[in-house]
């Protein structure tokens, strides 16, 4: 069993992980934003849930709106941008499966895009 404390520090941060999955914080600030045309997870689905704030999600070219308590499910490989649209931080809570990231936050050799 693990159990930690979520401080939503800036950015991004993994949280831990077992090798079914992982868990890891993020925080975008207000006109912020994280991913883009070269974002995707090749091998890992990803989970997110809006705790705090409000944005919007560009999933495969398609735009969401992102509230609290928004859950989305960004698939294996569909390339995805998360923005802030409001005007204080956006907090989500992000499981991959499998792991998409190490301790450090840096992709997980499957979760980099192919080619």
């Amino acid at each position: 069993m693990r159990l930690r404390t979520i401080a939503f520090r800036k950015d991004f941060r993994p949280l831990f992980a077992n090798r079914r999955g992982q868990a890891a914080e993020m925080t975008i600030a207000p006109g912020g934003h994280e991913g883009g045309p070269d974002n995707r997870h090749v091998g890992a689905d990803q989970w997110l849930f809006v705790v705090a704030g409000r944005g919007t999600a560009t999933v495969g070219g398609r735009r969401h709106r992102l509230r609290e308590h928004s859950l989305l499910l960004i698939e294996a490989g569909e390339q995805h941008e998360i923005r802030n649209t409001g005007e204080a931080p956006l907090q989500t809570l992000n499981f991959y499966t499998p792991p998409a990231y190490d301790e450090k936050g840096d992709p997980l050799p499957r979760g980099r895009r192919k080619g």
